[in-house]
Parts: structure tokens; C-alpha cells; sequence
């Protein structure tokens, strides 16, 4: 990879927006003010690192020029041992640059909407739901993010067949896109008399939240319905039609509010649901582009793709797209969550340093 010609297209890039930034006329646009300025920002730390490599191969030549000379021995001996600690000092800032060089993910800074649903495995899927839904719960209180209910519907024998929830705080979406995708269970249910080892699913789906800038909802294309909310074995939450089902009708996305007793509050929430869905599906295109040049993706989205197993007679967690395996698996289950997360970051980093360095 040329590293020094890309720092050099972004340097000229930096500037141009500093020119463009310097004139008033461009506070009578806020949005693009605000696009620009972030994008200025972005890039200042690779120009200073552009201007750091200059004087770093200035430095450099000197010194090959005074060893290729050999004049005098003391000399040549004092520019090899400084020459070797420029190189290593290049070497480094280079990697630093690599990974400044990496494509951000537009949406990590985004707040996410969480839906667990009930898969295979009757009342024990349910109850696995329900402790995947305890886990991401106490994992938003240990990352101090604020968890607000959005659906819920309870299984009459323990846990939830579907629980939609938001998380607000930073860097949601950075740390739970890894999450999405069939989630597995291998353990004696509660419901099991002999004692022996079931395997169960659930599936997670995490979506980054869209505001209205995002993604363009036209009020001609949903249909509205009303309706009364009713808890597990048909309890009713409350006795007026205040649950809210909206449909997508060019998509066919259905999404369900039924957690406020306001009717006007559940049809907001289910609102941003709609909104996040049909976002993701613009993702799950760019997504399926990117995924086609990459050997090994981390998070595609793709929930139908089996990414973990929570094995409780051996106490083991296994992600299987990286190949990590843990033994503390009653730490993670109580919401410990920080090591598997790390541990998918960093994949994904290095996978997009790889695309980096192949397009060059």
C-alpha cells in the first residue's frame, strides 16, 4: 500500500475543507456544516501523521546519505544506530496510520434496538430468550446505558417468546452489531425430569437506530392498527386498545408497540422500529457487497448464521466465528460480556486493516 500518495490525497482533502470552512456562507447550511466539520476533524490526525512520515524519511535519507558516504567511522557508526531507530519509529507510526486508515463504520456511534425472539426448543428456547434479554441488560448497566422496553411477550411457562428493546449510550451499536445471529443452548431444561442435555436456540437481532434523516418513510405506505394488550395466558396489561401495530406495506415489515399504556407513546416506539428495519435492510445491501471481498466477516448482520453456544454442563462459551472459547461462562451469562465483545472488535479491525493494505 502507498501510504504516503493516500496521506497525500487526504492532506489535499483537509485543506480543501478548511478553505470550504473559512467561509461564512456555509453556516446558511447547518446539516452540511456539520458534515464538513466532521469530516475535517477526521481527518486531522492522518495529516498530522502525513507531516510526522515526511520528516521521518527526511531524517531517514540523511542518515543513508552520511553512511553511504563513510567518511569518518565514529560518524557513519553514531547515523547507523540512529538510522535503525528511525526505521523502527517509521515502521511504527506506519501502523498507526494503518489503522487510522480503517474504514469507520458510519453507524457504531448509533444507539441500537435489540429484538431476541424464542427459537427452537419449546418452553426452554423461551426461557434461554429470557436469559440472553438478563444478560444484555446487565451488560447496558455495567457499559452505563439506559435500556428502554419496546415489546415483550412472555412465555406462560417461564422467559419470553419476543423482547425488542432499546439501548441508548456510547457507542451502542459499535460493541452490539457482534450480536446478531442464532444464538444456541446446550443444557438440562428446567423442564426435564431425567436430567438429560437439550440444545435450544434463540435469535438475536440488533439494528442501529434510525433517526428520520436515515431513511425516508412515506405516511401513505403504513397502515395503522389499534389494539388491546394482553401479557402471558392472556392477562391484559390494561383494558384500552392502546397496543399499536404498524405495517410497511411496500416492504411487508410488521412492528408491534405494546409496552406504554399511551396509545400515542407505543405508536412512537414503534415508529423508530420501522424506521430502524427498513435502515437495515439498506445496510444488509452494503453489507452483502462488502462481505463478498472479504475471506472472513465478523458482523454481517446475518441472522440466520449460528454464532455462538452457551455450553452450561462444561461451563463454556464458543463463538464460532473466531474460534473463541471461554470457560467462564456463569460470569458471562450474568452479563461479562467485555472479553467476547474485545475479542470480535479486534478481529474485525484486523479484517479491515487487510482490505486496506489489498487496496492500497
Amino acid at each position: 500500500m502507498n501510504i504516503e500518495k493516500k496521506l497525500a490525497q487526504m492532506k489535499s482533502r483537509y485543506e480543501e475543507l478548511g478553505v470550504v470552512l473559512s467561509d461564512p456562507a456555509i453556516y446558511d447550511q447547518p446539516a452540511r456544516l456539520a458534515e464538513l466539520t466532521k469530516e475535517h476533524s477526521d481527518l486531522k490526525t492522518l495529516v498530522e501523521y502525513y507531516h510526522s512520515l515526511l520528516q521521518l524519511n527526511e531524517q531517514i535519507e540523511g542518515n543513508e546519505e552520511v553512511i553511504a558516504q563513510n567518511e569518518d567511522a565514529e560518524l557513519t557508526r553514531m547515523a547507523q544506530e540512529e538510522l535503525r531507530e528511525l526505521l523502527e519509529k517509521r515502521r511504527s507510526l506506519e501502523e498507526k496510520i494503518k489503522l487510522e486508515l480503517i474504514p469507520r463504520d458510519p453507524e457504531d456511534s448509533k444507539n441500537a434496538i435489540v429484538e431476541i425472539r424464542a427459537g427452537t426448543g419449546g418452553d426452554e428456547a423461551a426461557i434461554f430468550a429470557g436469559d440472553l434479554f438478563d444478560m444484555y441488560r446487565r451488560y447496558a448497566d455495567e457499559q452505563k446505558w439506559k435500556l428502554e422496553l419496546m415489546d415483550l411477550h412472555e412465555s406462560e411457562r417461564g422467559g419470553v417468546k419476543e423482547v425488542v428493546f432499546m439501548l441508548e449510550g456510547n457507542s451502542v451499536f459499535a460493541k452490539m452489531k457482534y450480536e446478531s445471529g442464532v444464538h444456541r443452548v446446550q443444557r438440562v431444561p428446567q423442564t426435564e425430569s431425567q436430567g438429560r442435555v437439550h440444545t435450544s436456540a434463540a435469535t438475536v437481532a440488533v439494528l442501529p437506530e434510525a433517526e428520520e434523516v436515515d431513511v425516508n418513510v412515506n405516511p401513505a405506505d403504513l397502515e395503522f392498527e389499534a389494539y388491546r394488550a394482553s401479557g402471558a395466558g392472556g392477562q391484559h396489561v390494561n383494558t384500552t386498545d392502546s397496543a399499536v401495530r404498524i405495517r410497511h406495506i411496500p416492504s411487508g415489515v410488521v412492528v408491534t408497540c405494546q409496552q406504554e399504556r399511551s396509545q400515542h407513546k407505543n405508536r412512537e416506539k414503534a415508529l423508530a422500529m420501522l424506521r430502524s428495519k427498513l435502515f437495515e435492510h439498506e445496510l444488509e445491501q452494503k453489507r452483502s457487497e462488502r462481505a463478498a471481498s472479504r475471506k472472513n466477516q465478523v458482523s454481517t448482520g446475518d441472522r440466520s448464521a449460528k454464532i455462538r453456544t452457551y455450553n452450561f454442563p462444561q461451563g463454556r462459551l464458543t463463538d464460532h466465528r473466531i474460534g473463541l472459547t471461554l470457560y467462564n461462562l456463569d460470569a458471562i451469562i450474568k452479563g461479562d460480556l467485555s472479553e467476547v465483545i474485545q475479542a470480535l472488535q479486534i478481529q474485525d479491525n484486523l479484517e479491515r486493516m487487510e482490505e486496506v493494505v489489498e487496496k492500497g
